[in-house]
C-alpha cells in the first residue's frame, strides 16, 4: 500500500489553487491536504478546507479571522489569520507545497517550506524574479526539490529531465500575444479593463490577465527560466505562438527542438508537479491535430509590447532591478484595474519608475523586502503626481 503524501495549497482561492483543489479531489486515494490559504475570500477558503479535508485554514487578512471562524466552526479544521500565520502554516509538514499565492506577498510562505526541505510546485513567478539567485542557494542549502508549475516552465522541466542540462542550445519561451497582439498602439491607448481581462485562450486572475495582455508576465517568465535553467540570457528566446497549444521548446546542438505540447489546461502542469516523477490522470482536453489544422509562430513585437524589454534589461542588469520591475508593475496593474491610469500607462510607469531608481547589487532576503516596499512607495506616489 502507497502512503498517501500530504500537499499544502497557498492561494487555494486564485485560478491555480482552484485547478489544484481539481486535481486533488480527484485524486483523494494519493493525497492528503494539510493546510489551504487564501488573502481575504473567506468563502472561498472555506469551502476549499472543507472539500479537501484541510486540517488548516489560513486567512493573510486579519480582519477577515471572525469571518472565517463562523464559516468554518464545528469542522474540526484549525484556523489562523495573518502574515506570521501564512508563514507557520508553510512550516507545517507536507511533503508537497504549491506555491500559488500571485505577486511578491509569496515570498515569504515560499521560503518558510524551501528552508524545511520541502517539494515546492511554484506558481509563483515573483519568488524567483525578485529573488532568484538567493532563493535557489536556499533550496541547494536546505535540500528542497522546486517543480515549476507555469505551463511554459513545467515544458521545459520535462523536456529536459534526464537530459545534460548543459548542452542546450536555446530555450523557446511561448506566449499567446494576449487579446491583443494584433492591435496597433493607436487602438490600445483605449483598451479598458474588460477587454484586457478577456485572455483567448487561459483562464486566469485578474493580475495574471492584465500581465498577459502587457506580455509582463512572459518578461517575468524569462527571468524566472534564466534561474530555473542552466542558460545565458541570451540563449533564452521567445515566440509568439497564438494557439497555446506548445508550451515551450529546447533546441539541442545538433540542431533537434523538443517541445510539451496539450491542452491550455493548467491542471496538466499542477498535476505533473504533484506526482512527479511519475503521472496521474488529469481530465484536460485531449489536443485533436486534425481539428487544430495549424500551428502559428511570430516574433513579438516590443515596441507595442516594451514590458518584454523592460524585463530583459532587469536581468540583464540584475541586482535589485528585478524587483523594481516586479514591484512598479504590481502597483501599475492595480492602479489599472482600479480605472485610475490606461493600459500603455502600466509599462510606462514600469519603466519610468525603473529609472528613478535604478539597481543596486543584491545581497540579502531581507534587502529584498525593503526595496519592494520601497519602490510599492515611490510607484504609488509617481501614479499620485501624474493624476
Amino acid at each position: 500500500m502507497t502512503l498517501k503524501k500530504s500537499v499544502s495549497v497557498f492561494g487555494v482561492t486564485g485560478s491555480i489553487g482552484a485547478s489544484t483543489v481539481d486535481v486533488l479531489k480527484s485524486h483523494t486515494d494519493k493525497y492528503v491536504v494539510e493546510a489551504v490559504t487564501a488573502h481575504r475570500n473567506v468563502d472561498a477558503l472555506a469551502k476549499a478546507a472543507i472539500e479537501l479535508g484541510a486540517k488548516c485554514a489560513v486567512i493573510g487578512d486579519s480582519s477577515c479571522f471572525a469571518d472565517l471562524r463562523d464559516a468554518l466552526a464545528g469542522r474540526g479544521i484549525e484556523i489562523a489569520a495573518g502574515e506570521d500565520a501564512l508563514i507557520e502554516a508553510a512550516e507545517r509538514s507536507s511533503d508537497i507545497v504549491i506555491a500559488a499565492i500571485v505577486g511578491a506577498a509569496g515570498l515569504k510562505p515560499t521560503l518558510a517550506a524551501i528552508r524545511r526541505g520541502a517539494r515546492i510546485g511554484l506558481a509563483n513567478k515573483e519568488t524567483l524574479v525578485c529573488a532568484g539567485a538567493l532563493m535557489t542557494a536556499e533550496i541547494s542549502r536546505h535540500g528542497a526539490t522546486l517543480i515549476p508549475v507555469d505551463s511554459e516552465h513545467s515544458a521545459i522541466f520535462q523536456v529536459l529531465e534526464d537530459r545534460e542540462e548543459t548542452r542546450i542550445d536555446r530555450i523557446l519561451l511561448t506566449a499567446s500575444g494576449g487579446p491583443f497582439r494584433e492591435w496597433s498602439l493607436k487602438d490600445m491607448q483605449s483598451v479598458t479593463r474588460v477587454q484586457a481581462l478577456a485572455h483567448p485562450n487561459w483562464e486566469m486572475g485578474a493580475k495574471i490577465s492584465i500581465d498577459s495582455a502587457t506580455m509582463m508576465n512572459k518578461g517575468l517568465e524569462l527571468i524566472e527560466a534564466w534561474h530555473l535553467f542552466p542558460v545565458a540570457e541570451e540563449q533564452i528566446e521567445i515566440v509568439v505562438h497564438p494557439q497555446s497549444v506548445v508550451h515551450s521548446m529546447v533546441e539541442y546542438p545538433d540542431g533537434s527542438v523538443l517541445a510539451q505540447l496539450g491542452s491550455p489546461d493548467m491542471r496538466t502542469p499542477i498535476a505533473y508537479a504533484l506526482s512527479w516523477p511519475d503521472r496521474i490522470k488529469v481530465d484536460a482536453p485531449r489536443l485533436d491535430f486534425a481539428t487544430i489544422g495549424r500551428l502559428n509562430f511570430e516574433a513579438p513585437d516590443t515596441n507595442r509590447f516594451p514590458a518584454l524589454r523592460l524585463a530583459r534589461q532587469a536581468l540583464q542588469e540584475g541586482g535589485t532591478l528585478p524587483t523594481v520591475l516586479n514591484a512598479a508593475n504590481e502597483v501599475a496593474v492595480e492602479a489599472f484595474l482600479n480605472d485610475r491610469i490606461g493600459f500603455l500607462d502600466i509599462a510606462g510607469t514600469v519603466e519610468k519608475v525603473m529609472t528613478r531608481l535604478g539597481s543596486e547589487p543584491l545581497t540579502s532576503l531581507e534587502q529584498v523586502f525593503e526595496t519592494d516596499a520601497m519602490v510599492r512607495r515611490e510607484t504609488s506616489a509617481c501614479l499620485v503626481s501624474a493624476s
